[in-house]
């Protein structure tokens, strides 16, 4: 687990998230099943905090699990998120966050694809996308 680089009061999140964004990523919230923005996005490029704006994932790596949420079977790098045990709602899961801000993303999973066995599933509005070339 790294160090949270990016420190602000809720009142900072507030003011730079848009709603949905800030119940997400600062109140551990989730979407819908099915109705994110990048669920269905098959276009090549990155995924970005919509907090902090840096990479999480990419393209490569985003495939259809059926979960209702883009999954992902590797961050883009390493340390781009931490993980921690997470025990709300009565049930034992892995929780995701932005290593940079520490903002909420979703959950782990060990269902995914080959390589590597995992299912980031991931919230959309916790994201920006960043098509491939624009930089």
């Amino acid at each position: 687990m790294t160090k949270t680089e990016i420190v602000k009061t809720d009142a900072e999140w507030q003011q730079e998230l848009t709603p949905e964004q800030y119940r997400i990523l600062r109140q551990k919230g989730t979407e819908r099943p099915f109705t994110g923005e990048y669920y269905h996005n098959k276009a090549a490029g990155a995924y970005l905090c919509a907090a902090c704006g840096q990479e999480l994932f990419n393209s490569a790596s985003k495939y259809e699990s059926g979960s209702g949420w883009p999954s992902y079977w590797q961050p883009a790098a390493a340390d781009a998120v931490d993980t921690r045990r997470d025990l709300s709602h009565a049930m034992i899961r892995t929780e995701v966050t932005c290593s940079r801000c520490g903002g909420h993303l979703g959950h782990l999973f060990d269902d995914g694809p080959q390589p590597t066995g995992l299912r980031y599933c991931i919230n959309s509005a916790a994201m920006k996308f960043q098509p491939a070339g624009d930089a």
